[in-house]
């Protein structure tokens, strides 16, 4: 029998979040649960009362009261949450205003900045004011350009005080990778910084947001935050304006918009597999509740803790680790690259901010791994409790090198969601052991399980993830899809009225998660999930580019990106052409998508309705078989991509 790699002493479990919760649960319903799983079954057999005793323990802010939890917990999509309420989300955000530090922001650049609650107030005042004297109204789109930097929460935080919905990507996509988002959804105001740091050198921002500004002509105000430069050129931005100059106000206070719990807070982003990506509208009490659940209880997450958690402005643990404001932590903000000057950067941080929750990817812990780090041998880690890991699979030997070389008296979360929910299904559990390649539990209030290929529910074995009850924090609808059909085909075509997530999964016999990565076509290198739509956008335009198709390889406890093309008659793949694929995939995407091998293919197999197979050539690289051939309309090319010897190395 498996031997947990950690337990929670008794002393842990009585002082957590989730245990107070619990006991709250056993005094109002007169249950007598002791254990996670009594709590768990409970809550996803007890769907109203459960969000309910959220509700309170939360302590969300409205100033009107709701009617009802939800009209029906088996209707998905369309569940009805809270109806009767009014609340804001920044308001609940801002509920301190005392000098307790709200936020620490740490560049590259080395400077350290810090921001108390009543700072971070008073900032939001005066930015919220000035976008109020702008003409900015509820339901108007705000976005971000933007560095992981204070001034990305202030401006989410002054646009959702107003009501306007808010969407981020960070600054190293390329203009057509922005313009598939924020192209879509035509905002009236960007934020943006001059630049940004990266590997010890200060990258421009400006031409590139000269470029978007061009194409998007909702835009009337682009908000520019001074970060690499002084003093920045905005020559060639004929509608934009220097932070400090847009917020000369004398404004204190706020006037929170209080508004019903599902109206929209944030437009989010699929990766763009089968084409532009889909924007996937939140509500603003669906995101609230939901990630308050998840860091109050799964998280622990109290007022004396610091969190950290590596992310950029465009990947969804940006938005969840910012709702730690409403608990009154204190947020820790890096940005930059994670290695630089050294592999031991973000530990040498951990110490001197005495970080108590440490969030990072998958990616990064294996590659911490392999260069050699030893935190606990190197720094006093003492302040740390817990350690989050997200983005893709951990493997077992991570798991283990977390406990040698971080720390042994650790709770080590591994937890696995989606920017869908802005959440997770599964995450960690305080009370509970920590097993190797194992994560914790299934999230309260979160009925899932792993399907069969009949659609009935496994255990201890594969499965796809599905979820067969509606949570809050469900996208309220897609962007620009009247009749909701995107929306249903994302999640609901497989399974009628069951959310299946296109994750590959094993519930295990203690109630633990095993993660098997997607189960569908998109790549997720490094845990950034990202679209091979983005990327042949780009192959299209390279004129020595017949044809090509882009899978992801497992690779070192990781997945790494392929690309096969197909070359025009008579040209060959050199090496030269290849540097030029890289740089304009990287210029007009993000770095993110550039391939880490590029190789020649004889063609590209496609089936019968001419649709690229991926998961066809997947599965040929990883040895496995392919069924359904008769589907292809070329099925003998799929024998090349078997056995490439460049592929191993």
């Amino acid at each position: 029998m498996a031997q947990p790699l950690w337990e929670p002493s008794e002393q842990r479990i009585k002082e957590s979040n989730m245990y107070r919760f619990m006991q709250g649960v056993n005094r109002t319903y007169g249950t007598q649960f002791t254990d996670y799983d009594a709590l768990y079954q409970w809550s996803v057999t007890n769907i109203a009362a459960f969000w309910a005793e959220m509700w309170a323990f939360a302590g969300i802010k409205a100033t009107i009261g709701y009617d009802q939890v939800i009209d029906d917990p088996m209707k998905m999509p369309g569940a009805k949450w809270f109806s009767g309420t009014r609340l804001n989300f920044a308001e609940n955000l801002l509920r301190y205003r005392d000098d307790r530090m709200a936020l620490v922001f740490r560049g590259e650049d080395v400077v350290r900045r810090t921001l108390t609650y009543r700072q971070l107030f008073a900032a939001t005042a005066k930015l919220g004011a000035s976008l109020r004297r702008l003409g900015v109204v509820a339901g108007d789109r705000v976005v971000g350009f933007m560095p992981n930097m204070p001034e990305s929460i202030i401006a989410m935080l002054a646009a959702t005080s107003i009501g306007a919905t808010w969407s981020s990507c960070s600054p190293d996509f390329g203009i057509k990778g922005v313009l598939d988002r924020f192209g879509q959804t035509r905002p009236k105001v960007l934020f943006t910084a001059d630049g940004y740091f990266f590997k010890g050198k200060p990258l421009d921002c400006l031409a590139k947001v000269a470029g978007i500004a061009k194409e998007i002509q909702s835009l009337e105000k682009i908000i520019v935050v001074p970060y690499t430069l002084e003093k920045p050129d905005l020559a060639g931005l004929p509608k934009a304006v220097l932070y400090v100059d847009f917020i000369k106000n004398d404004a204190e206070e706020i006037e929170f918009a209080q508004l019903p719990f599902e109206h929209p807070l944030y437009i989010m982003y699929s990766s763009g597999t089968t084409g532009l990506p889909k924007c996937m509208v939140q509500s603003a009490g669906g995101v609230l509740l939901h990630q308050l659940k998840e860091l109050l209880l799964h998280t622990d997450l109290k007022r004396q803790d610091t969190i950290f958690y590596f992310t950029t402005c465009g990947w969804m643990m940006w938005n969840w680790l910012v709702t730690s404001l409403a608990v009154g932590a204190t947020l820790v903000l890096y940005d930059g690259n994670p290695f630089h000057p050294g592999p031991d950067a973000l530990w040498r941080m951990a110490e001197e901010e005495k970080i108590s929750v440490f969030g990072t990817s998958a990616g990064y812990i294996a590659a911490l791994k392999n260069a050699g780090v030893k935190p606990a041998k190197q720094f006093n880690l003492q302040a740390l409790k817990s350690l989050l890991s997200t983005g893709s699979p951990l493997s077992k030997e991570d798991f283990r090198f977390i406990y040698k070389e971080v720390k042994t008296d650790l709770q080590l979360a591994s937890i696995s969601g989606g920017s869908d929910l802005n959440g997770c299904f599964a995450l960690g559990n305080p009370m509970g052991p920590v097993y190797e390649g194992e994560l914790q539990c299934r999230g309260l209030g979160m009925k899932v399980f792993a399907y069969d290929e009949n659609g009935l529910p496994v255990v201890g074995r594969q499965g796809e993830l599905v979820c067969t009850a509606a949570f809050p924090s469900m996208p309220i609808s897609f962007w620009d899809d009247k009749d909701g059909k995107k929306y249903h085909s994302a999640y609901f075509d497989r399974f009628p009225e069951i959310w299946t997530h296109g994750d590959f999964i094993e519930v295990t016999e203690r109630g633990g998660l095993i993660m098997y990565g997607r189960s569908d076509a998109t790549l997720n290198p490094g845990g950034v999930r990202i679209g091979t739509a983005e990327i042949y956008r780009v192959i299209e335009q390279i004129e020595e580019v017949a044809d090509s198709v882009v899978v992801s390889q497992e690779w070192q406890n990781d997945i790494r990106i392929i690309l096969f093309v197909k070359m025009k008659e008579g040209l060959e793949l050199t090496d030269t052409l290849r540097d030029k694929i890289k740089k304009d995939i990287r210029d007009n995407a993000s770095p993110r998508h550039v391939p880490a091998k590029i190789l020649w293919a004889p063609d590209i197999p496609y089936t019968l309705n001419m649709k690229k197979v991926e998961l066809a050539v997947q599965k040929m690289i990883h040895g496995r078989e392919v069924k359904n051939k008769d589907a292809l309309k070329n099925p003998e090319v799929l024998d090349y991509f078997s056995g490439i010897a460049e592929l191993q190395r």
